[in-house]
């Protein structure tokens, strides 16, 4: 038992130490790496419960339902990676095991199992075979606490995350709306209050999504404590919200607002591309959007009809708009789609149904 004697038993060994390390690099990947890369085993994780939950969404009949249902979706994945972690790990110590001459593969198991998980009950024998059970209990406690040192980091970011999501609920209505905020800073005569807090702040968070939502990426699909909230629903208000102002509204210009719509726009664009999610990096003004003027000029009648003044030129006022609203409008519906968002108008209203292998598959 203490080494290999055929090329099968040397096959073993290789090949199970390539399936430990793949898994190894994946759980480093996913957990420690401080940047937004895919990862194969933790994608098809997420996929599997995506479908199964999926299923099971479809099968209620109100969003309330729905959303319950999808609250245990991104954690329920997140808690299962480790124990997909650790039964690959077994897996492939079984085979070194072997390999080494552990015999029957029932005791190889056994002896994987009693290592992995430290419980000592399977003797070994043999320095190289006490080598490797040794590896695969030193391991087997790596992956466990990364895991317990990931989840303080995930729910630090949400608990950021959502205590602006509150905000934006508080100024906006439910359901948000950009029409609905700029009218209440309006009527209480405080729009000055946008420049002074509202961009800034949102720039902010806007860089801390982009970093987050890719290098944690479990954390787009945590939903919000109150059902009609939702982190991407609350990115379209305050964008939205920005570019009718910086279009449509006749107040001064403002540079923090134009910022904080483009860093909104471009960690919306980076989470996409984390996602696999089709999207013209490099609109054109001219590009078509989801709004429809009739629908610009229903929120341009609501903000004059509380005295907000609007630019003289409509046309002009329509067209800069769509300049604006061009560079987030495809990620941001999709994002809507992808995360199951409630309903807000201009955003999750007009979401296509799925996003499958990266491509849009809109309503019929």
């Amino acid at each position: 038992m203490d080494g290999w004697r055929t090329a099968g038993d040397a096959a073993a060994v290789i090949g199970g130490s390539a399936v430990v390390l793949a898994t190894f690099l994946s759980a480093i990947t996913t957990v420690v790496v401080p940047r937004g890369v895919p990862v194969r085993l933790t994608r098809w994780v997420f996929t599997f419960y995506r479908k199964l939950f999926g299923l099971r969404a479809r099968l209620v009949k109100s969003y309330e339902e729905r959303d319950r249902v999808m609250a245990l979706y991104a954690p329920l994945s997140l808690i299962s990676l480790p124990i997909v972690w650790l039964t690959i790990t077994m897996a492939g110590y079984t085979a070194v095991f072997w390999g080494l001459r552990v015999r029957p593969l029932q005791e190889a198991f056994t002896t994987s199992g009693s290592s992995l998980l430290t419980l000592g009950f399977a003797a070994v024998h043999g320095v190289p075979t006490t080598a490797v059970a040794f590896s695969e209990a030193t391991l087997g406690l790596i992956l466990l606490a990364l895991l317990i040192t990931y989840l303080p980091s995930m729910y630090g970011a949400f608990s950021r995350r959502e205590a602006q999501v509150a905000i934006i609920a508080t100024f906006a209505g439910q359901p948000p709306s950009a029409g609905e905020l700029i009218e209440r800073f309006w009527v209480l005569e405080d729009i000055a209050r946008l420049d002074a807090e509202l961009w800034q702040v949102w720039t902010a968070w806007f860089v801390e999504i982009d970093e987050t939502h890719t290098s944690l990426s479990a954390l787009p699909f945590f939903r919000s404590p109150q059902s009609d909230r939702s982190w991407i629903t609350a990115a379209g208000v305050v964008l939205d919200s920005g570019a009718l102002l910086a279009s449509t509204v006749d107040v001064p210009r403002s540079p923090a607002r134009e910022l904080c719509i483009r860093s909104g726009y471009l960690a919306l664009r980076n989470i996409a591309n984390f996602f696999r999610i089709e999207h013209n990096p490099n609109p054109k003004a001219s590009d078509p959007i989801s709004i429809t003027r009739a629908e610009y000029d229903a929120i341009c009648a609501r903000l004059a009809a509380v005295g907000v003044p609007l630019k003289p030129d409509r046309d002009r006022a329509w067209l800069d708009f769509v300049g604006w609203r061009v560079n987030y409008d495809t990620v941001l519906i999709t994002l809507a789609a992808l995360v199951m968002a409630p309903y807000a108008p201009w955003i999750s209203d007009r979401s296509p149904c799925v996003v499958e292998g990266g491509k849009v598959r809109r309503r019929r």
